[in-house]
């Protein structure tokens, strides 16, 4: 007998937010969804942009070029209809972008929030990979960008479910996080072509995933698999990145039943009588005006024709409220309960070289990592103030992108990161060294700290040089460890004395 489960889903209300001086109610969430209609096929329109932190550019390079002209234009637009709706996911962008605006630009955007019609998905620091990614590194780099959004959108800005469109497979470990991390569901986009297949005709494209054998049904997760990758529908993308034709009076019957024949299509292969359909693709939406003039007319034409039979309902959604209408259809869910490793696009088109790729970058950021713990604990040890973590911490949550260290970026690009690293680095150094002094300060009188950074190629230059030191050595681990200290020096003796 197969195992089922049920999704659960925690609604949460929304709370009161002063804006310019008036108190008006929020109504984020799952309070925001559209209503479906029960007798139709309920097409959940999302609206988002793709934008890697760093690929083909670097992230820098890609901001100034592209992002900050893609949220501009979707936020003018959002507030030209209040039926619109977008998504967001890559917080290392969006706090840029913001720390750039007015402060009327910024009520703008918060009541946009408030009100659903702007809501940010999965919520990291960046969309981060989740076959050679540290599970510390992942939580770090969730937690950043978790905190920015509670601190600047409250409870509005509270993510409720995880969006792995990109990545180049999907782990266990990851949905168990986002579960730890209250999410309700999770969707994936890329999946291995004959599992997609095989999900397609069992129309098992959506289920709960048993993450955690240790943790149990805590861990478990409802997760979706996006039918077309993340890309638009073949015929359906008005970005300028495209070419198909916009709608008009001429073409608007023929688009409207082409929309409709795709989603019906896409119907026999879920288990509702909803769908989820993406409209956006990799930095798209640059002039969003396209975009929504675009979905509206067509939006408004589908539906005209419920009046003559048809029995298709499309409208602005999110993943969140798209979940939500999946809960309410009190539908009982097949069980995953392996890893969906390795990917493969189509025959002979395994994704796994990125497992090796770059793999001095791979060990910089595992490295700098385990550097960024030490430093967090130092600092928060001796209450040192003004101390720079933030710069090696928001690196780091860059680098975790699925283009990044993966190995699947440009070379100009993965040189950038390793300067981002070594910026924070640095940094970090600074501030390590102030929390030493501070807690050593009643026992020595400490010279000036030097960190041996080139041991891996038994270089030091200060113990080659000096006769006399004092060497630090910090346990970051919780229980105790036993390990050799090796330094290089020229001498062909010394004295260790512990003090």
């Amino acid at each position: 007998m197969a195992i089922t489960k049920r999704l659960q889903i925690f609604t949460i209300f929304g709370l009161l937010l002063a804006v310019s001086q008036c108190v008006s109610s929020s109504t984020c969430g799952y309070e925001a969804c559209p209503d479906v209609k029960e007798d139709m096929l309920n097409v959940h329109i999302i609206c988002h942009t793709h934008d890697d932190v760093g690929w083909v550019h670097t992230v820098d390079t890609y901001y100034h070029m592209w992002v900050r002209e893609i949220i501009t234009s979707v936020i003018n637009n959002l507030m030209q209809n209040e039926n619109r709706k977008f998504i967001y996911v890559e917080t290392a962008f969006f706090s840029q972008w913001w720390d750039q605006q007015t402060e009327l630009t910024r009520e703008y955007v918060r009541r946009l929030v408030n009100d659903g019609r702007l809501e940010f998905i999965s919520g990291g620091w960046s969309m981060n990979d989740e076959a050679t990614t540290h599970y510390l590194a992942i939580i770090d780099q969730m937690t950043i960008g978790l905190r920015w959004l509670n601190e600047t959108f409250g409870t509005c800005g509270r993510t409720k479910v995880g969006w792995q469109i990109d990545t180049f497979g999907h782990s266990k470990e990851q949905a168990s996080l986002f579960s730890q991390m209250s999410f309700d569901g999770l969707f994936i986009g890329r999946l291995h072509y004959q599992d997609k297949a095989w999900r397609e005709r069992s129309k098992t494209m959506e289920f709960i995933w048993e993450t955690s054998e240790s943790l149990g049904e805590k861990a478990d997760l409802f997760t979706g698999v996006l039918p077309n990758v993340y890309w638009p529908p073949k015929g359906f993308c008005f970005d300028t990145w495209c070419s198909d034709e916009e709608l008009t009076e001429d073409n608007i019957n023929y688009k409207a039943h082409s929309f409709i024949a795709i989603a019906e299509e896409q119907a026999k292969y879920y288990a509702t009588n909803n769908i989820i359909m993406t409209m956006g693709m990799d930095f798209h939406f640059r002039d969003a005006g396209k975009w929504f003039r675009n979905l509206d007319y067509l939006m408004n034409y589908v539906n005209s024709l419920q009046a003559v039979g048809m029995k298709v309902n499309a409208f602005y959604s999110t993943p969140t409220c798209y979940l939500h209408s999946l809960y309410e259809s009190n539908m009982t869910w097949s069980v995953q309960k392996a890893n969906f490793f390795p990917y493969a696009s189509k025959q002979h088109e395994y994704w796994t070289g990125y497992f090796t790729s770059r793999p001095a970058l791979k060990f910089q950021i595992r490295k700098y990592n385990a550097f960024l713990q030490m430093c967090k604990q130092l600092v928060t040890l001796a209450d040192v103030e003004n101390a720079d973590i933030m710069t090696l911490h928001k690196a780091l949550g860059v680098v975790q992108h699925h283009d990044g260290i993966t190995g699947t970026e440009k070379q100009h690009v993965a040189e950038d990161y390793a300067r981002m690293l070594s910026e924070g680095y640095a940094l970090c150094e600074d501030a390590i060294g102030k929390s030493i002094r501070i807690l050593l300060s009643n026992d020595t009188i400490l010279p000036r700290l030097y960190f041996c950074e080139h041991l891996n190629v038994s270089q030091c230059l200060f113990t080659e040089l000096e006769n006399q030191y004092l060497v630090i050595v910090y346990n970051s681990l919780a229980h105790p460890v036993k390990s050799f200290v090796r330094l290089p020096v020229l001498g062909e003796g010394y004295s260790i004395k512990q003090l």
